[in-house]
């Protein structure tokens, strides 16, 4: 129970100061992180506690869920822009070429993987968390259209990662977990076809349910958020029961859950806002769980795990950005900080969990490695140089006319004319 009490301890104090840690290039993932790994150091040498790793496990899942749920639900307000737009570039050519950028690396570096447990790490390691370097997405020195674009990238990418990640377990281990011979289609069947159905019957029986009570003034104070909370919770009962994955579920449920009319918008603000305080509470956890890792991992990590993080942190994001970026007419400068801000965090973490429970095979220490060292450099690099960062792109656009691209209001502006040239 020593780490559970350290845990809430460390809440409590926390909040206390938390204005004053705001002012300073420390973030509160960085403090999380650091206290876990002193936890785990003062309590090195003492048998684990079952029950408080299981609990830690168990809420970084929830995390994870309920972040999938919310992201899902507001793709149709993020996503306007379709494939065109600067997010929509950054999720699917951007995202499929860090992926395979991240693969061969992986490959190279680490000749002992299949090319299937190549892509768990490139998967692992696709998701971008904007949570570590809050600066870069809230600064009104970033350009508006960046940082929408930054965000919405962190708030689809982690929903778009779980496919490939269960693709890839799938195909490396072929069979299903305690040796029961599942086949590959089976495996298929339940995780994404199981996932999907759970997740269009609860977003969208649920969701139409909550809209109806709704429109006739049935709904109390308060429990509207409640409600909305509940459905992804549920999508991980009812996972659990079919064995089906309860994030691809989560994501197609938000994704199902009707879109409100316009004078309901304020009202499913205020539900998804509850969700993502909830959320941010169960990201700290999460971060401190990882710190929990770090300490116990730290005497196995070597110096090609911190390469394989200077990489992905660099070339394996960089290089793909610029790529789907390519004939936006963005600023070098611009392009240089999207390709350095895309940290990585909560759902690399819950990501690496998930490929731990689903297969723990004789590789799966160097794929598990390369996550704490590429997560934990990302926690403190990005949180550090995030405030820095958005100061120096503010001086940079400063200095640059105000019809450059980045200077646009939208980046999902409205459909242009026939006649008129797209502005993606």
């Amino acid at each position: 129970m020593f780490i559970l009490a350290s845990f809430v301890l460390l809440i409590y104090g926390f909040s206390l100061i938390s204005k004053q840690v705001e002012r300073t290039r420390i973030t509160a993932p960085i403090v999380f992180t650091v206290m876990g790994i002193l936890a785990g150091g003062a309590t090195r040498g003492l048998e684990p506690d079952p029950l408080s790793l299981q609990i830690f496990l168990n809420v970084a899942e929830l995390g994870l869920v309920l972040l999938l749920f919310t992201d899902g639900s507001q793709v149709s307000y993020q996503f306007r822009g379709g494939l065109r737009s600067l997010p929509g570039r950054l999720l699917s050519v951007g995202m499929l070429l860090s992926i395979a950028l991240g693969m061969g690396v992986a490959l190279l570096l680490f000749g002992e993987l299949s090319i299937w447990e190549a892509g768990i790490l490139a998967a692992i390691l696709a998701p971008t968390d904007a949570g570590l370097g809050k600066a870069i997405v809230s600064d009104e020195r970033v350009p508006l259209r960046i940082r929408q674009a930054l965000n919405v990238e962190a708030g689809l990418n982690d929903g778009l990662s779980v496919p490939f990640l269960l693709f890839f377990i799938a195909l490396a281990i072929g069979t299903g977990a305690e040796g029961e011979n599942v086949t590959l289609v089976q495996y298929f069947i339940e995780q994404f076809g199981y996932g999907a159905l759970i997740g269009l019957v609860i977003g969208g029986v649920g969701g139409r349910l909550f809209a109806a009570a709704s429109r006739r003034d049935w709904i109390g104070s308060g429990y509207r958020e409640l409600g909305f909370a509940a459905l992804p919770i549920l999508c991980v009962l009812a996972s659990e029961i079919s064995g089906a994955s309860m994030f691809i579920a989560a994501f197609i449920a938000g994704l199902a859950v009707p879109r409100p009319n316009p004078d309901e918008r304020d009202l499913a603000a205020h539900s998804i806002a509850f969700a993502e305080n909830w959320g941010e509470m169960i990201n700290l956890t999460v971060f401190f769980l990882f710190g929990l890792l770090v300490a116990g991992e730290w005497q196995g990590l070597r110096p090609v795990h911190f390469l394989y993080a200077a990489l992905s942190l660099t070339l394996i994001r960089m290089v793909p950005v610029a790529l789907a970026l390519a004939g936006t007419g963005l600023h070098r400068a611009t392009l240089l900080f999207m390709g350095w801000f895309g940290p990585r965090g909560l759902a690399s973490i819950v990501l690496g969990l998930v490929y731990l429970e689903h297969a723990a095979g004789q590789h799966a220490p160097a794929i598990r490695l390369t996550v704490i060292a590429t997560v934990l450099a990302s926690i403190l690099l990005h949180g550090l140089s995030a405030k820095p960062g958005a100061r120096r792109l503010g001086g940079v656009m400063d200095r640059l006319p105000a019809d450059i691209p980045e200077k646009l209001r939208r980046d999902q502006a409205a459909p242009a004319p026939r006649d008129a040239s797209p502005k993606g």
